[in-house]
């Protein structure tokens, strides 16, 4: 998941006094400690901090070590909800945040969020200075859904967006776009939540089991139609 932050800027062109740099940082600050805090709900323990860039803020979820089927699979003994649900719902609620925040400081920031799932790879780079991040296809077209999206709404992938319907979540197709790095157009998806940011749940449709999900070989095929799409593109 990337969540960036518009209507945001930290210097303009007529340039900030000291005062109001520093007050302009540290109400960036507020709002990053703020989003930290729902890592700590109880329905967003899974969900893994990666790091923040400018005002854009990286999460994943299901980075399970030792489990190379964390993305298909949940364990009902210890978790209920799958990982896309879960970081579908921390995205939510960090728009819900972020309301609470503007109220307070009269500001009129949105949060434009891009979510992808998907194989990834993870790990720590680096010795004096080590950090830990992920790489791979998912984490390449969340960054794309967040990019292209539109200010206040989840855009996801058609993979993604298939796994949520199968929960119950109501997504509305919005077309095919351009996307960077791919030759054809990519369907993405709007996620629908209401006015207290909670997920909304598609007409007629009841909450399915939570195993009724993606079946890996369908990330498979969509990933090796990625690579195919890389392969094929001339385009610098």
């Amino acid at each position: 998941m990337f969540a960036s932050l518009t209507e945001y800027a930290l210097w303009d062109d007529n340039g900030l006094d000291d005062a109001n740099e520093l007050s302009s940082i540290r109400l960036l600050n507020q709002i990053i400690c703020d989003f930290d805090k729902l890592l700590f709900h109880a329905n967003s323990l899974r969900v893994e901090k990666i790091k923040v860039a400018g005002w854009t803020y990286m999460a994943a979820c299901g980075l399970d070590p030792g489990r190379r089927d964390s993305v298909n699979s949940v364990n009902r003994d210890s978790y209920s909800d799958h990982v896309v649900l879960v970081l579908t719902r921390f995205a939510a609620n960090m728009m819900g945040v972020l309301q609470k925040i503007n109220k307070e400081f009269l500001q009129n920031f949105k949060l434009r969020v891009g979510i992808s799932h998907g194989k990834v790879t993870a790990g720590v780079i680096g010795a004096q200075k080590p950090h830990y991040d992920i790489w791979g296809h998912s984490v390449n077209m969340a960054s794309r859904m967040e990019s292209t999206g539109e200010p206040e709404k989840i855009q996801v992938t058609e993979n993604t967006a298939r796994v949520l319907q199968q929960l119950g979540i109501h997504c509305e197709c919005r077309g095919a776009i351009k996307v960077k790095s791919m030759t054809n157009l990519v369907t993405t998806y709007f996620v629908h939540f209401d006015e207290k940011f909670q997920l909304k749940h598609a007409e007629g449709v009841q909450d399915s089991d939570h195993d009724s999900v993606l079946e890996e070989n369908e990330v498979r095929d969509y990933e090796k139609r990625y690579r195919e799409e890389r392969q094929n593109n001339t385009t610098p």
